[in-house]
């Protein structure tokens, strides 16, 4: 913000010094202004370099100025700081600022040394660089002309230097100080034309264009010298033009002259035209016109006339008049020589005769006074008597001496057309046409004639003109009227039968770098164009990243300037410009993306990727470059290409796959490289297939899909990751074993009833899960499916574990004893029969391990089964769900692994595992009913119930220690499994109860009269078990007791009844039925072996001789 104030400050200085000068110069205040040498007004005198205490001192003392003396103190005193003499004591002032250089020093200044004045200094022409684009200002550039902060190099100013400037110089320093913008490379939009032989620069070119012009108007009777009074303003050209803001015009329409006159005048300011050279020019033409009645001033050899007509004492400097005259002599050579409409037939005497003239003109400068200006004018007078014949032969069906054919030989008359269409900028800003360009145009037209050109001419170089000017400014209205002028060039069919011979002649030959070639006129200004357009185009990603919007008109330019160019013979034959627009967009696609995608690499290559792998970080960068691609430039391309998108995605998917296969060959193991590339590089495929399928459609898509090389990233990570599972599956079941072996079967907490290692199992299951989905990397569903037969493997083998030392019923339930009949004496022998007897028992080990089994236990164990299969649905949910976030990608080529999918995500992944748990918890729970009965209860249930008789022991004295061992069994259970644990008691508590009434052993008998006291001894059962409706359901506890009360019932019939019911259900069983009674043959032969009495042990003896009891 500083700098800018003090460029501000300095601008503003600037300003009112000039305003102060100006005024006391054109006032009264001073005498007599003597003009420097080469000066002819105060707007020849650059205000910027005089001395305003000079002139000051002149106007105090009332004498002369001599503008001479007042630069030459300016000079003088530019070396040192300013003073101010005002007070007692003289006062400088510091340019920098004394703040940043901290305290001044205490010791004494040096003194003074003796001053000698330096020699006049030349402006430096450079600026300081801590002043800001200062360049970009009228006032700024005149600081750079007179003043320099930091300039060290400094040349010499000589009085010849001083001779040399004069008032055409001063103007074209003038119209340079004026602001224009940045100015961008155009180096490669040069027409392919040669170079002139004599040297002619860009500034002659614009002056003698300037010159046929002025020819050309004066043939319309619009060329009038102006008055050198215009110049006596008040206001000095120097004051307009500083005072005039960007905003308006070089001429605006209401300060200039109406008509032709100010049309003139524009067009001088435009090319920038010293008012000098063109009054000359002017009055030279009109001088060169008088005495030639009814000639037209555009049939004047303009060179040759001007040669004639302007003496050296109209130029203020004779260096200035000699680079005048070469400058004339060399667009003569050019132009009746080197480039001539009409040649020169077979004998070349003219030419020869024509260059000798033209180099004794240039040499009479060089001899003495009087002897070089007869010698000039005598070779002016030959001069005319040559080049006029040659000038005025028809060409194109011109009639002799109406056309003077010196200026419209190709390719001279088309660089000077290229210079009067220039004109159409606006000074002040060159970004914008100016506010005449309609007029100067149809100005223009004037000069058709005498440059022999054509519409097709006039429209291509135009548009040339304005693409170049868009390139310079980048200004996009510009290209938009370059893009109208091209469009407005007809094409062959399109042009009439003469023009299209006279385009057909227009050839140059220019050397390129394949040698030689030879181009015809269009290729000489379309070629340009298209190589540029295509250079920009085959790098569209770094050329419009900012300015898309400004694409869609640069391709527009590449495909007319094609069609064009196709017309032609030559390029027709070229293989570059024989293929269709849609080749051509793909050639700058696949240009632009490979120049993109090496920046990238490079970009990689040079930046710290420590973190993350380069191919990582490249897939990232190559999907934000698809994004743009797409939001950007694929709009613009797909309305010449509409399968742009897929193109491009299809060669980034290429160039992307090169750098990966090589990583993806070395893979063999998840790695943190693999986890960081693989998921990073299917995500980038997977998009570009989106890509290509959204712009394409589902035919065209599987078009381009069978043309790419799939990365083969899922099956490659599905190989390492099958890999990693199985190493973690076989981790998990040593973890099961472990946790088996270490497991006490005690409660974790009164809330949590079941043991720790099913706790630990579970964790590291769940570790192993998210780890798998925390591998980012693209997997199959055959990879889940090993997780899930992996993980239900283990919990069958955890609930195998469980119940693996876990007793027999048979172990359990004591033998049957001997089936005996009843009697009264005592020492009866048994008679065994081997099916109904097993003298097995536990041995001493296996009563160990029964014990060990408490209810607390088992019911732990139970608990812990549960929990398994509780937590394995909400584990088998998680994973379902996860995968289903995790879905596989959409393939081109396998439909089926959607259906995979759906199938693992279907819940029946851990049916093996739900089976083998449950069939855990029904043996558990048989197991602990059983022992209850059987084991823990054999005394006061099984050996004692009933004994000796059913009066005597009823089943009220089971009840309190059964209720013992239930309320146990309840305090433990979880609440889900209580129903199926108390079922399991019921069943082993009748299985005890039927054990006592059919094999209750030689002490047990029963008599009629006992079936009431059964009867009611069975009630009491199931109301225990049904508590009030605080125990099992009552249908289920009816259920499970009907089996037991037909027993009981058969003990209310009579032996007789009994007996009778045996015998016919023997013969009934052959036939697989039941007796009337609805008991099998054997529980009735059980019931009459127990039953009290001779007729009953009668029977049983005589039929199965069953031995009697022991009293």
């Amino acid at each position: 913000m500083e700098e800018e104030n003090a460029v501000e400050l300095l601008q503003r200085f600037r300003r009112d010094r000039r305003i102060l000068l100006d005024f006391v110069l054109a006032g009264s205040l001073i005498k007599k202004v003597i003009m420097p040498p080469g000066a002819v007004t105060l707007d020849d005198v650059d205000l910027d370099q005089v001395s305003v205490d000079y002139v000051l001192n002149c106007a105090k003392k009332g004498g002369m100025l001599e503008l001479s003396e007042a630069i030459r103190d300016y000079h003088d005193h530019t070396g040192l700081p300013q003073m101010n003499n005002s007070g007692s004591a003289g006062e400088f002032f510091l340019v920098t600022n004394p703040e940043s250089y901290g305290s001044p020093p205490k010791r004494a200044p040096p003194p003074l040394p003796d001053y000698t004045p330096p020699a006049i200094l030349a402006p430096p022409p450079v600026i300081t660089p801590s002043i800001p684009d200062l360049d970009t200002s009228p006032v700024a550039s005149s600081i750079s002309q007179s003043e320099s902060f930091n300039s060290t190099q400094v040349r010499e100013l000589t009085v010849d230097d001083i001779e040399d400037f004069e008032d055409d110089d001063l103007d074209e320093a003038d119209s340079l100080m004026i602001s224009r913008r940045t100015r961008n490379d155009a180096t490669d939009l040069a027409l392919g034309l040669p170079s002139f032989k004599t040297g002619v620069t860009e500034d002659d070119l614009r002056e003698t264009a300037y010159e046929i012009l002025l020819a050309c108007a004066g043939a319309a009777g619009g060329l009038i010298v102006p008055s050198k009074e215009k110049k006596k303003d008040k206001r000095s050209k120097l004051m307009r033009k500083l005072g005039r803001s960007r905003s308006e015009n070089v001429v605006s329409q209401s300060q200039r002259a109406p008509g032709m006159v100010g049309l003139l005048e524009a067009m001088r300011v435009q090319m920038e035209i010293s008012e000098a050279m063109d009054i000359r020019t002017r009055q030279g033409l009109l001088n060169a016109l008088a005495g030639k009645v009814g000639k037209r001033m555009d049939a004047l050899l303009v060179p040759l006339e001007l040669l004639c007509c302007i003496s050296r004492s109209e130029f203020s400097d004779k260096k200035a008049y000699i680079r005048w005259q070469k400058r004339q002599l060399n667009i003569l050579e050019e132009g009746l020589l080197n480039h001539t409409a009409v040649g020169f037939g077979e004998s070349g005497r003219k030419a020869s005769e024509l260059r000798v003239l033209l180099a004794k003109i240039e040499e009479s400068e060089s001899l003495p006074p009087s002897t070089g200006e007869l010698q000039r004018t005598e070779c002016l007078r030959s001069l005319r008597e040559i080049t006029a014949p040659l000038a005025q032969r028809p060409a194109r069906g011109d009639l002799t001496g109406e056309v003077c054919h010196w200026a419209d030989g190709y390719h001279l008359n088309v660089r000077l057309y290229e210079k009067l269409l220039v004109s159409v900028f606006d000074m002040l800003d060159e970004g914008k046409l100016t506010q005449e360009v309609e007029e100067i145009l149809e100005l223009l037209k004037s000069t058709w004639r005498v440059l022999g050109i054509t519409e097709t001419i006039h429209y291509t170089c135009y548009a040339w003109v304005l693409f170049r000017q868009h390139v310079i400014t980048s200004e996009q209205g510009i290209l938009q009227h370059a893009i109208e002028q091209l469009k407005k060039i007809p094409l062959k069919e399109q042009r009439g039968p003469q023009e299209r011979l006279h385009l057909k002649s227009l050839h140059s030959r220019v050397e390129g770098k394949q040698g030689f070639q030879d181009l015809s006129f269009l290729q000489s200004f379309l070629s340009p164009i298209q190589k540029w357009a295509d250079k920009q185009l085959g790098d569209y990603h770094l050329h419009f990243a900012e300015v898309s919007g400004m694409m869609e008109n640069i391709v527009t330019v590449a495909m007319i300037t094609r069609r064009l160019l196709l017309e032609e013979p030559e390029a027709a034959a070229m293989q570059s410009t024989s293929a269709t627009d849609r080749v051509q967009i793909e050639s700058y696609i696949s240009s632009s993306i490979k120049n993109v995608f090496t920046r990238i690499l490079q970009s990689l290559e040079n930046s710290d990727t420590k973190h993350e792998h380069h191919l990582a970080l490249l897939a990232e960068e190559t999907k934000k470059l698809l994004k743009k691609d797409t939001t950007l430039f694929m709009p613009i391309l797909s309305q010449r290409h509409p399968q742009a998108t897929a193109v491009s995605s299809s060669l980034l998917h290429r160039l992307y796959g090169n750098k990966l296969k090589p990583f993806l060959g070395g893979a063999e193991h998840l790695t943190e490289d693999v986890v960081s590339v693989f998921p990073a590089a299917d995500n980038l495929e997977q998009y570009m297939m989106e890509l290509i399928l959204s712009s394409c459609g589902e035919e065209t898509a599987e078009i381009y899909s069978k043309k790419i090389v799939p990365y083969q990233i899922e099956s490659i990570s599905g190989t390492l990751v099958m890999r990693w599972v199985n190493s973690q599956l076989a981790r998990i079941l040593g973890w099961v074993e472990r946790a088996i072996q270490q497991e006490r079967w005690d409660p974790i907490s009164p809330q949590q009833r079941h043991g720790s290692s099913i706790v630990e199992v579970f964790r590291i299951v769940e570790e192993t899960v998210d780890q798998f989905f925390e591998l980012k990397v693209p997997m199959r569903s055959s990879e889940l499916s090993c997780l899930f037969r992996g993980v239900d493997n283990a919990f069958q083998v955890y609930a195998n574990h469980v119940i693996d030392k876990l007793a027999t019923k048979e172990d359990l339930i004591p033998p049957v004893p001997i089936l005996t009949r009843y009697s009264k004496e005592v020492g009866i022998k048994a008679f065994v029969k081997k099916e109904l007897f097993d003298p097995r028992l536990p041995d001493e080990r296996r009563s160990t391990e029964i014990n060990i089994r408490t209810t607390p236990t088992l019911c732990v164990h139970l608990n812990t089964l549960y929990y398994a299969i509780n937590e394995l649905n909400k584990l088998e949910d998680s994973i379902c769900e996860r995968w289903t976030r995790k879905k596989p990608r959409r393939s081109f080529t396998n439909k089926s692994i959607d259906v995979k999918s759906k199938s693992l995500t279907q819940k029946d992944t851990f049916d093996g595992s739900r089976q083998d748990i449950n069939a855990a918890i029904d043996r558990i729970c048989e197991f602990t009913g059983t022992k209850i009965i059987f084991w823990d209860l054999r005394e006061p249930f099984i050996n004692n119930l009933y004994k000796p008789s059913v009066s005597l022991s009823r089943f009220e004295a089971v009840i309190e220690p059964l209720d013992t061992e239930l309320g146990q069994l309840c305090d433990i259970i979880v609440e889900p499994l209580r129903d199926r644990i108390v079922t399991s008691l019921l069943q082993a508590t009748l299985d005890g109860l039927l054990r006592v009434l059919l094999d209750g052993g030689p002490s047990r008998v029963f008599s009629l009269g006992d079936a009431k006291l059964l009867e009611e001894d069975l009630e009491i059962l199931k109301e225990f078990f049904i508590s009030g409706g605080d125990g099992l359901p009552r249908g289920v506890v009816e259920n499970q007791v009907s089996r037991v009360r037909l027993v009981v019932k058969l003990h209310s019939y009579e032996t007789r009844e009994l007996i009778e019911d045996l015998r016919s259900s023997s013969g009934l069983e052959m036939q697989g039925g039941r007796s009337k009674l609805g008991a099998d043959s054997k529980t009735l032969l059980r019931i009459l072996c127990h039953r009290g009495d001779s007729e009953a042990s009668q029977f049983v003896k005589k039929q199965y001789k069953i031995p009697k009891s022991s009293a």
